[in-house]
């Protein structure tokens, strides 16, 4: 009698059992999965995004339910949460300030990290920048799926010259295992890699040109950047490797990719600016092991990206106070930013005056007109206004309201605030001024800068800190008497 072994051993080729393939249209912008092609996709609403994927169907076979461990008699893998071993939190150093600032303190063993910016806006310089700085003490691995190994080289042989080692190779001269350098982008191949190096460092430059075989997906598509991202993580964890992720950007400025990648890491961080201008902004969207408010300030030069000490010198204009300008200290995070704000008021030729905002949210300008006019008797709503905050930075805090104000008045009535004043404060509907927060930090940064007028809201209760830092600290209740105190003069005096 033939056993069922025998049989299946001698069953031709074609009677054996063949997975079962199925075709599913795929969103490229959101993962959503349907078995029917639409023009739209009805997860995000985007148009002609819906990919064709051949894939095999899942096992049919259900799972056995399985009994109560204490009848079964296994024990149980949970514990108390009292009972879990805690482990220190070691940080690496990236040998950027101003990266470590932005991550928390630096990276965490582990951790995945996904960076993310417009094309040439410098995330490879950055980020090869950092592997250089932390193949000193630790292994290193640079993965490049974008650009072959002497495209690296060249841009890594621009780095050595700027800190004057035109001669040395990686690990030369610094006493460190040094970085290593892989192009490749079969994801089968980096994971080899990673398993027999087992860096305590690896960069993924990028996330979506890495190409796993088994998928029938072109790379970059969603099913090809979910499994290569969590293929990688299952590594980094396993091996604590701090992983860093390159990501391309949409023409939105989002993330590309499913929504998934920004769940699956640790930390998203965002590498802003205009590609055209020098500096460059670091901010973090995601932050499992820090906050997510802190700023990076960086300058790019021709040999690389160079950290800035003081983005407040940045941000301020070197010619002085002119009509219409005002100053402001904004705070990102811990770190405090003096501002320049300057603000253009004219006649305007149309039915509908323009509102033109740079660095600003619009609504927020067009409340502080409202307010301005309301309370004051200005007749902005004749008059076009432009807004913009010097040096590019997006100011979103509430804290600049007063700022906004004195320097629209300042341009209405060809008025200049007096030089070495600063403005802090959140102007409310009803025309008075609200108190904000690290406005003791804030004076002292204006102080290091050489200001020596500050108006604030009142009740700050900072008036002997603000002497000891050799500030004239006026306190206002209502944005008419902070105006005041700021211009010298009442603007509500002349009405139209």
């Amino acid at each position: 009698m033939n056993s069922p072994t025998a049989t299946f051993l001698h069953t031709p080729p074609a009677l054996l059992p063949v997975p079962r393939v199925t075709s599913q249209y795929v969103c490229q912008a959101c993962g959503a999965r349907t078995r029917q092609f639409f023009g739209r996709c009805a997860g995000c609403g985007g148009w002609n995004t819906l990919v064709e994927q051949q894939e095999a169907a899942a096992d049919s076979r259900r799972r056995r339910p399985v009994a109560p461990a204490a009848e079964a008699g296994v024990p149980r893998r949970s514990e108390p949460i009292q009972a879990v071993g805690e482990r220190p939190l070691q940080r690496l150093a990236s040998g950027y300030a101003e990266l470590d600032r932005v991550l928390g303190g630096g990276l965490v063993p582990g951790s995945l990290v996904l960076l993310g910016g417009d094309p040439g806006i410098g995330k490879s310089t950055l980020l090869l920048q950092s592997a250089r700085a932390m193949a000193s003490r630790v292994p290193v691995l640079y993965v490049s799926a974008e650009e072959s190994a002497q495209q690296v080289k060249l841009r890594w042989r621009r780095l050595a010259e700027r800190d004057g080692a035109e001669t040395a190779e990686p690990g030369e001269g610094d006493g460190g295992p040094g970085l290593r350098l892989l192009a490749e982008t079969d994801l089968e191949l980096v994971l080899q890699e990673l398993e027999g190096l087992r860096p305590a460092v690896a960069v993924i430059d990028s996330i979506q040109a890495l190409h796993d075989a088994e998928l029938g997906s072109a790379p970059g598509s969603v099913s090809q950047v979910r499994d290569c991202a969590a293929a990688l993580a299952r590594i980094a964890k396993r091996q604590d490797t701090a992983l860093l992720l390159v990501g391309h950007v949409t023409k939105e400025g989002m993330l590309a990719g499913p929504k998934v990648l920004e769940h699956l890491v640790d930390a998203v961080l965002t590498f802003e600016g205009d590609r055209f201008a020098s500096h460059r902004l670091l901010r973090a969207v995601k932050n499992r092991f820090g906050a997510t408010h802190e700023l990076g300030v960086f300058e790019m030069r021709d040999r690389g990206l160079a950290e800035v000490s003081n983005p407040s010198e940045l941000f301020l204009g070197g010619d002085g106070p002119s009509p219409g300008s005002g100053v402001i200290v904004a705070c990102e995070g811990t770190r405090p930013l003096v501002v320049e704000l300057q603000a253009l008021v004219s006649p305007t030729s149309y039915a509908s005056p323009r509102r033109t905002t740079t660095g600003i949210a619009a609504n927020r300008l067009h409340q502080i007109l409202a307010v301005l006019e309301k309370h004051l008797g200005l007749p902005l709503s004749r008059f076009d206004c432009y807004l913009a905050v010097a040096g590019g930075l997006e100011v979103e805090e509430p804290a600049a309201d007063l700022g906004v104000a004195a320097a629209v008045v300042a341009s209405h009535r060809d008025l200049t605030l007096p030089a070495g004043t600063v403005l802090v404060g959140e102007l409310g509907l009803g025309g008075q001024l609200r108190p904000v927060g690290q406005l003791e930090l804030r004076l002292q940064e204006a102080a290091r800068l050489g200001f020596v007028r500050a108006v604030v809201p009142k009740g700050s209760g900072l008036g002997p800190i603000a002497a000891g830092l050799g500030l004239e600290l006026r306190e206002a209740a209502s944005v008419a008497e902070a105006l005041v105190a700021a211009l010298g003069t009442d603007p509500a005096a002349e009405r139209d």
